[in-house]
């Protein structure tokens, strides 16, 4: 696949795409990994505290660290990227156009929004980007072993696809959690219901993604007129309150996105 890639930062979000591209089979000698707080990474790769030296441009550059620190990062990051190179950035906020004026001389740009399951090759990943068609396919290629990716028509989509796919994993988490909780005080012991919730949505997800059917259909599917299905249903359902509450929290998020993206802009 690629030759030479360069891993800027490998925190939660960076090192779960090294798991996920190592476990689909991509050599751990490819990476050569630029982080001066990580202690060990996986066996095969190279981990660096510092830019390694004497280096020219790499195929595939990853920017993996937090996006308040692009503009001290910047002058590191320039001498190994080139017009051969492809540009992947998780740094969110970060426009293309931001990155593009940051680093010039680089090939293609595409802004990547994975989340933490990438690690297991089931997440969603957002794409957008200044690329020709040989990038998009490298870009494919190159995300098939952390999930289902999705190239976005426009990047003013990126805010509400990282509220969406990037922070939803923590509102399906909080649901789970509320689930939990809503047991627990009608008469469950706490971990019990914990398990029950957790060991409900797990199996929940793997048929709805197996499923010919929406979610929305499945939700009908499952309740039976008047039965105990239905009335919970009535009750997420009544005054359209679950979708609003869906609604308020994507908007939230992804304004924040938007405020953070403002910021960028103004940094670089």
């Amino acid at each position: 696949m690629t030759k030479t890639f360069l891993q800027f930062g490998c925190g939660n979000m960076g090192g779960a795409m090294l798991k996920g591209w190592l476990a689909g089979g991509i050599a751990p000698e490819t990476f050569t990994i630029v982080d001066p707080y990580l202690e060990v990474a996986p066996q095969g790769t190279r981990l660096l505290k510092s830019v390694p030296e004497g280096e020219g441009a790499f195929d595939v550059v990853l920017l993996g660290f937090k996006p308040q620190q692009l503009p001290d990062a910047a002058a590191s990051v320039r001498p190994f990227v080139g017009p051969n190179t492809l540009l992947l950035s998780i740094l969110a906020g970060v426009d293309l156009a931001t990155l593009r004026a940051t680093f010039p001389d680089t090939g293609a740009i595409v802004r990547v929004m994975p989340n933490l399951a990438a690690a297991l090759g089931k997440s969603p990943i957002a794409l957008v980007g200044e690329a020709d068609e040989a990038a998009r396919a490298e870009t494919d290629a190159l995300m098939a072993p952390l999930g289902q990716a999705e190239w976005l028509s426009g990047e003013d989509q990126m805010d509400l696809v990282t509220a969406l796919a990037g922070s939803g994993p923590a509102f399906v988490y909080r649901f789970i959690d509320a689930l939990a909780q809503g047991a627990a005080a009608l008469g469950l012991p706490r971990e019990q219901a914990d398990r029950l919730a957790l060991s409900m949505v797990e199996g929940a997800a793997m048929l709805a993604a197996a499923s010919e059917h929406s979610p929305g259909e499945l939700a009908r599917r499952v309740a039976s007129p008047g039965g105990v299905t239905q009335i919970g249903i009535d009750v997420l359902d009544a005054d359209d309150r679950l979708a609003r509450l869906m609604e308020d929290t994507l908007r939230g998020a992804r304004d924040r996105s938007a405020e953070m993206t403002e910021m960028a802009r103004k940094a670089g």
